[in-house]
């Protein structure tokens, strides 16, 4: 009896024992374990110089900027011999070569552009006529002195290829050619100006020039003015150059105004500083619809107004259908 009662308290007392070290291991796991169980060893940062190969991209900044476009159009027209409606049969031709070229860098731009164009048309039972023809090329050097102010100088030349003609009836009754009117350099004019130039964005600009010089060259003898005929091209008889000092207008319209619509224009107001009452006044404009990439529609004018070549108002329109390619496209 004695002996059991020893055996039982032993084994209470060996229990107790091993409730208590798993409590304590259990309290110890969950709140505070061992942060020294895993040893970590922290490596030492090594930092030294490391040189990365350079690759030798040759990289060119190009200041230059370059736009061309060549066309050409035709109208054409035919009626049967009985065509009760009347009508004459036609054909005409025009071609264009535009080209522009621009260099801006910091404050420094220069642009030079260059249009001709040259067309001809042929009615029935009448000599070939012209109904285009023109040579201009502008050239302008501008530094900016604020945001949209700019002290500019230009360069301009105008001609035309071909002779211009006048035309009446023979005594046989046939088309024939009665006169010459013009030839090329006859007049050529060369305009020097320098003034200030306004430019609120890449689609407008007005140039105010205030120092002009323009010559006028006469350079076919048989349009030299002589006391018969009086001046001509604003040349007086017995020469053949006339030199004029002017102020200025100048203004150039490039701007979409809507879907493959552009309407591209320039005005240009001559007035000599010997006769400010009577300045020249010249507005040219084109409106060009796109019908594809290639094919386009044009409708163009001229209003030229100078008491020098005539009294009156003289107007020019055409309305085309041509092919237009542009480089870049």
């Amino acid at each position: 009896m004695k002996r059991q009662f020893y055996s039982l308290l032993a084994l209470l007392l060996f229990g107790i024992s091993i409730g208590r070290a798993q409590i304590y291991d259990l309290d110890e796991l969950r709140y505070r374990p061992d942060s020294n169980s895993l040893k970590v060893e922290k490596a030492e940062p090594g930092i030294r110089p490391v040189k990365l190969p350079m690759s030798n991209l040759d990289l060119k900044v190009i200041y230059w900027r370059h736009w061309s476009s060549f066309g050409i159009n035709a109208n054409q027209a035919s009626f049967s011999e009985n065509w009760t409606g009347g009508g004459v049969n036609s054909i005409s031709v025009g071609l264009l070569v535009n080209h522009k070229s621009d260099y801006t860098r910091n404050n420094t731009n220069f642009v030079t552009e260059l249009m001709l164009q040259y067309g001809k048309q042929k009615n029935k039972d009448q000599l070939p006529r012209k109904n285009n023809d023109r040579i201009f090329w502008d050239n302008k050097l501008s530094v900016k002195v604020s945001q949209h102010w700019s002290l500019f100088t230009s360069l301009t030349y105008e001609s035309q290829f071909d002779i211009g003609n006048s035309y009446g009836k023979s005594s046989d009754g046939r088309d024939s050619i009665t006169g010459i009117i013009s030839n090329f350099m006859a007049p050529g004019y060369l305009t020097e100006s320098f003034g200030i130039e306004y430019k609120p964005d890449n689609t407008f600009s007005l140039r105010i020039g205030t120092g002009t010089a323009r010559q006028t060259f006469i350079m076919d003898d048989r349009l030299l003015p002589t006391d018969e005929t009086g001046p001509r091209f604003g040349v007086e008889p017995g020469k053949r150059f006339r030199n004029d000092l002017a102020f200025q207008l100048t203004a150039f319209l490039d701007r979409n105004i809507g879907h493959n619509l552009n309407l591209k224009s320039r005005y240009n107001m001559f007035a000599n500083y010997n006769e400010l009452t009577d300045p020249s006044h010249r507005l040219d404009a084109t409106l060009t619809a796109s019908v594809t990439r290639l094919i386009n529609v044009t409708l163009s004018g001229i209003l030229l107004y100078d008491s020098r070549l005539d009294e009156s108002i003289q107007t020019s329109q055409t309305l085309a259908l041509g092919l237009l390619y542009k480089i870049p496209r």
